[in-house]
């Protein structure tokens, strides 16, 4: 028989040690009290106790509105720490893991604003744009994610299954299936639910050709509305459909050995993850390559350990994980990232030509010229100008070859009739 246990919503809420008080606020608390406390040892024999106290109790309801204050489920210490890395951060980044260059003196000194104001040369508001994921690689068909001194990641998805459709039994079944998994972790992990833009266009164009193959003409006919259906559904609707993702890390080292079985002390925790990201950061290729081994194994273990809940894993490939790295990063985007090169490709796709620009010229095979060019090989030769966008001196049509341009061949000199 099992037993329920009743576990918060927010798992990640801090303990209250004291009062209702996280162990934060507390300790701001007590560096306030310490801090006035000091400044009246330090001015008591100037300021009398009740002048002191006038002055005193502003500074203690701003630090209590400060840490019991919360906005959109942060507390306003936070909200304030934030604010001042905002501030003092630069305003525009840009992707340069080389470094941004410095702009040459003359070009820094003219430089100006928005507004139209002089800027100082010495300030410079870009700087490169840090982004925990370096590179992505494929390795035996699967994307992997290089985080830096983080480690590496691999980004995998999972299938879903019907939970409420379920008897209690097997509800029980699949949850002993899923807190297996949860025991078995050893590294970080991420269960991330997207939801993105569904697009149609696809299961549209099935229908379609389908519905020409169908034995009957009613099924042909139940093709066609349906697929008529979709259309005004996807037009008039902002349709989503849900993703679920599953994040591996790990870490190039590891933090070091458990302290006891209530877990790491925070003297040992601290130290171990300095530690891990001191190594971390002179990691090399044989630390890599392990890491890389580790992350592939527990790829297969949630693979065959979440099997017997009928829960498939699949790990995304190098393009796959890009896309849904810069659908992240730019949910809102109206081209999709599939469509985007990577950074290190090279485009070689050609540009068609817009509708109504200039047509291709072809070589003559004589002359050395081009086929119907209209002048542009004998400049001294009569004939029409080439009908653009700039003919149009008179207003009467932008292609009118009539309008002398700088793209039309200059006319040949007029003789002078005899006696002028």
């Amino acid at each position: 028989m099992t037993h329920p246990v009743l576990i918060p919503a927010d798992v990640d809420r801090e303990d209250r040690i004291m009062a209702g008080l996280t162990a934060r606020q507390v300790l701001i608390l007590t560096l306030t009290a310490i801090v006035l406390y000091l400044a009246w040892a330090a001015t008591r024999t100037l300021l009398p106790l009740p002048v002191f106290a006038v002055l005193a109790v502003p500074v203690a309801a701003v630090a209590a509105l400060v840490i019991l204050g919360q906005r959109d489920g942060l507390s306003l210490d936070r909200l304030l720490v934030a604010a001042v890395r905002q501030r003092t951060s630069p305003r525009h980044r840009i992707n340069a893991p080389e470094g941004v260059t410095p702009p040459p003196p003359w070009l820094a000194a003219r430089a100006t604003s928005r507004s139209g104001e002089r800027r100082a040369a010495s300030t410079q508001t870009a700087a490169p744009l840090r982004l925990p994921a370096r590179t992505v690689t494929g390795q035996a068909g699967v994307g992997v994610i290089d985080l830096g001194p983080d480690g590496l990641a691999v980004v995998a998805v999972a299938s879903t299954i019907n939970f409420g459709l379920r008897t209690p039994g097997e509800q029980d079944a699949l949850v002993a299936v899923f807190a297996r998994y949860l025991h078995s972790l050893t590294a970080p992990v991420q269960i991330l639910v997207r939801a993105m833009p569904a697009d149609l266009t696809a299961q549209i164009h099935q229908l379609d050709a389908a519905a020409d193959q169908l034995p009957h003409p009613a099924l042909a006919h139940a093709a066609r509305e349906h697929a008529a259906y979709l259309s005004q559904l996807a037009v008039e609707m902002e349709l989503l459909t849900r993703q679920v993702l599953l994040v591996l890390r790990e870490p190039l080292v590891t933090a070091g050995p458990v302290d006891g079985l209530g877990g790491a002390s925070p003297l040992a925790a601290l130290t171990g993850r300095r530690a891990a990201a001191r190594d971390a950061r002179r990691a090399g290729a044989a630390s890599r390559r392990a890491a890389h081994t580790r992350l592939t194994r527990r790829l297969a273990e949630a693979t065959n350990l979440l099997a017997p809940a009928g829960i498939v894993i699949t790990p995304l490939d190098a393009g796959t994980a890009t896309s849904v790295l810069a659908a992240a990063c730019n949910p809102a985007g109206l081209v999709p990232p599939s469509a985007l090169a990577a950074p290190d490709e090279v485009i070689t796709a050609d540009v068609p030509e817009p509708a109504g620009g200039y047509p291709a010229y072809q070589p003559a095979p004589e002359g050395g010229g081009f086929l119907d060019d209209d002048g542009f090989d004998d400049p001294d030769a009569p004939g029409p100008g080439y009908g653009d966008q700039f003919d149009d001196a008179d207003g009467d049509g932008p292609l009118d070859t009539d309008d002398p341009d700088f793209w039309d061949p200059p006319a040949p000199p007029r003789a002078r009739p005899p006696g002028a």
